[in-house]
């Protein structure tokens, strides 16, 4: 049973992780969905290349974190302080790394 409870556990941490890193991506992909002035620069590119890797990426740190922690430490306390550090340091990554390409407004 306590196994089960962690497995849950793991897979919400994995959703939780998710979504987190798909709301913090949003706001800086917003500009490349709507386009800009007159939707002169709009990037679909970034719905179907970024969105995927960021939602993965966003499931797949804290998940890794929880597991690796877990197995060596059987902790489950301890797994979910490091997966959501994981989990913030991961996003901060993002939103310190990732900015989408944005021409500039007039070109002429």
């Amino acid at each position: 049973m306590q196994e089960e409870r962690l497995g849950c556990a793991g897979i919400l941490l994995a959703a939780v992780g998710a979504v987190a890193a798909v709301l913090a991506w949003a706001p800086r992909a917003r500009v490349s969905v709507h386009g800009g002035f007159e939707g002169m620069h709009r990037d679909l590119s970034v719905l179907y290349v970024d969105l995927p890797l960021i939602a993965a990426g966003g499931a797949l740190v804290p998940l890794t974190a929880w597991l690796l922690v877990l197995r060596t430490s059987r902790r489950p306390w301890l797994a979910a302080a490091i997966a959501v550090g994981a989990l913030t340091l991961g996003v901060w990554g993002l939103l310190s790394w990732w900015t989408p390409y944005e021409p500039p407004e007039f070109m002429g």
